[in-house]
């Protein structure tokens, strides 16, 4: 019998309700399908993988974008995105739904007041392969996600790597923090440092730094934005032991996992206090 898991349908505007909430199979990947496909547009016109079924996208606008006193739409001031969510780096669809202000669990609203920032993200759903999926962040070209980015004037991009990939010890427990905005940047490190998170300001290698204009992080009204990669152990300290998995990690959440997500949110609010709408 195939596991199933909990997904949700591409939503742009209202905030999604738990009822919106579907379910899709998660299979196994057959050998012989390809690595690092060419670009989103390549990977979603590949019939070895389905939408639904292998992987699928989830997005929401924040509910109070495109409304003002003045009848005017301004821009959402953030967006964040997983762009390897699900399977594919795993704890990062979570960070990011949580980060954007819904409950990875139900998509409740949380904090109450209600969702605080629009959000995108690919999911893998397949038991194995997953990493087949992945597009790098200089090839994102989802139009959806083009059109939030476009559309905001920050960006935040939630990754995961392993430490070696990063020159750090391995099993270190860290979050490198890169991307164009030099603000946005000091004010995470600032952040997750006063939370007792080790941070580092990433550099060298593109996949971790972020620092093409290419990036999808970047590809914001200011031209700039910032990109998180955290490791596996920092990751895995977010969720309950044996809950790390793909079905389970949503209902698995620890407390460290809101401290993160509270750091997270401190930087953005710190750099929205400063911004003006365009």
């Amino acid at each position: 019998m195939k596991s199933r898991r909990r997904t949700g349908p591409t939503v742009l505007g209202e905030t999604p309700a738990p009822s919106t909430v579907t379910t899709a199979a998660t299979v196994t990947a057959p050998p012989g399908r390809a690595v690092a496909p060419a670009s989103n547009t390549a990977l979603y016109a590949n019939p070895a993988w389905t939408e639904g079924i292998d992987w699928v996208r989830r997005a929401g606008r924040h509910p109070a974008d495109g409304r003002s006193a003045a009848g005017r739409a301004p821009s959402p001031r953030s967006t964040v995105i997983a762009p390897h969510g699900g399977g594919i780096e795993g704890g990062t669809s979570e960070l990011c739904l949580a980060t954007a202000g819904y409950h990875p669990a139900d998509l409740s609203p949380t904090p109450p007041a209600g969702p605080v920032h629009g959000f995108w993200m690919f999911e893998g759903l397949m038991s194995s392969g997953n990493a087949d999926l992945h597009v790098t962040s200089t090839r994102c070209d989802d139009t959806i996600a083009r059109s939030l980015c476009a559309d905001s004037l920050n960006v935040l991009a939630l990754h995961g790597c392993r430490p070696e990939q990063a020159g750090l010890e391995p099993g270190a427990a860290a979050v490198l923090v890169g991307g164009l905005n030099p603000t946005f940047r000091r004010y995470l490190v600032e952040e997750f440092t006063a939370a007792g998170i080790r941070a580092v300001t990433a550099s060298g290698d593109e996949e971790i730094a972020g620092l093409s204009p290419r990036n999808i992080c970047n590809r914001t009204r200011l031209g700039m934005g910032a990109q998180l990669e955290m490791t596996t152990a920092l990751r895995a300290a977010m969720f309950a032991e044996g809950e790390n998995t793909l079905a389970t990690r949503a209902t698995g959440l620890l407390p460290f996992f809101w401290t993160f997500v509270g750091a997270t949110r401190g930087a953005i609010d710190r750099l929205e206090a400063e911004q003006a709408l365009l």
